[in-house]
């Protein structure tokens, strides 16, 4: 079968070769892989920024496909059925935090940028119907680290003030439709102004571009301040999200994309009852609420592009250039 794995000693640090099939273990799926969609861990990991890196890996956490294989110990009722992913692997029974087991797939295991992937049988759910194969792929990994960060973590409450950084990215897309369906009221920060009124057709109420010096000021003059942040980034912008949060508002860091804070305000942060949390992607009951809040509310995720796998390495630079507009997307 067709697959893009790593191989570093290339220039572009990724290749499409052949890779043999093995036999399929008793607890395990073969899904015929109908689209497969990027996430910043794969670029990541052709920079070499990812741990557990091995040469001759398939990439890959996202897919979507058709069930064309089960092992022994799988009932045959599977054959044939159209699945979604879920890439989460051995969160364990803690749904507070992941065990020392946690993984993901892709990296280090096999993922789903080729035309079949093998998978243990409890990491499949059945495609939501209303979504097409690209828009199902693009779902699961930045789906449940949305999901989990503003409802697990966040506590989301309708009619609460919510502002989404970085929107255009896989997560703050996710994110920011989420809370819209939830009743919440919700601002976005991106370097776009399309990205911002790409949100604003969604159903936000507004954007801020985070190079503006003025952009705190604006918030705080539209908002009055936001009851929960999520955020993905860090970095130099912490200290600003500290000024545009409630008194009593929470804070929920997804990811640290541009490094490590420099200090903390404790006195802001003490004084203004702020509550800062850590998240991460989420627990096998974080991915079937999200699920099932994505059927409910028949969401349809933003697709960006979609290229065809031989087109692997054209899909990684978009990424690495950061012009997306919701999730890349590639077919077999």
């Amino acid at each position: 079968m067709k697959a893009v794995v790593l191989e570093r000693s290339l220039a572009d640090k990724i290749q499409i070769v052949d890779v043999e099939q093995g036999s399929l273990e008793p607890d395990y799926v073969r899904v015929r892989v109908k689209a497969a969609a990027l996430n910043h861990r794969d670029e990541w990991a052709r920079k070499g920024l990812y741990p557990n890196l091995k040469d001759g890996i398939i990439l890959g956490s996202d897919g979507a496909g058709e069930v064309s294989g089960v092992g022994s110990g799988v009932s045959k009722g599977w054959l044939g059925k159209e699945v979604i992913i879920n890439p989460s692997l051995f969160w364990g029974d803690d749904q507070r935090a992941q065990s020392k087991d946690f993984g993901i797939l892709g990296i280090p295991t096999n993922g789903t940028l080729a035309e079949f992937v093998d998978v243990p049988s409890d990491r499949i759910k059945v495609k939501p119907s209303h979504l097409s194969w690209e828009e199902a792929a693009a779902l699961p990994l930045a789906g449940i680290t949305a999901y989990r960060a503003l409802f697990y973590r966040g506590g989301l409450q309708s009619d609460q003030k919510v502002l989404i950084t970085g929107f255009g990215g896989g997560v703050a897309q996710f994110a920011t439709q989420f809370a819209i369906y939830a009743g919440a009221k919700v601002w976005v920060s991106s370097s776009s102004k399309q990205k911002i009124e790409r949100a604003i057709s969604l159903g936000a109420k507004g954007g801020f571009d985070y190079l503006n010096e003025d952009w705190v000021n604006q918030a705080k003059e539209e908002s009055e301040g936001f009851d929960l942040i999520i955020d993905g980034a860090a970095g130099q912008g912490f200290a600003n999200l500290l000024k545009v949060v409630s008194p009593g508002g929470t804070i929920v860091f997804y990811g640290a994309t541009t490094g490590n804070p420099e200090g903390l305000d404790a006195r802001r942060v003490f004084w203004n009852q702020i509550t800062i949390k850590g998240s991460t992607m989420g627990s096998d009951q974080d991915f079937e609420e999200m699920l099932d809040f994505v059927n409910r509310n028949q969401i349809h995720p933003v697709v960006d592009q979609v290229f065809e796998l031989e087109e692997a390495v054209n899909a990684f630079d978009r990424m690495k250039a950061g012009k997306q507009m919701g999730k890349i997307v590639l077919t077999p």
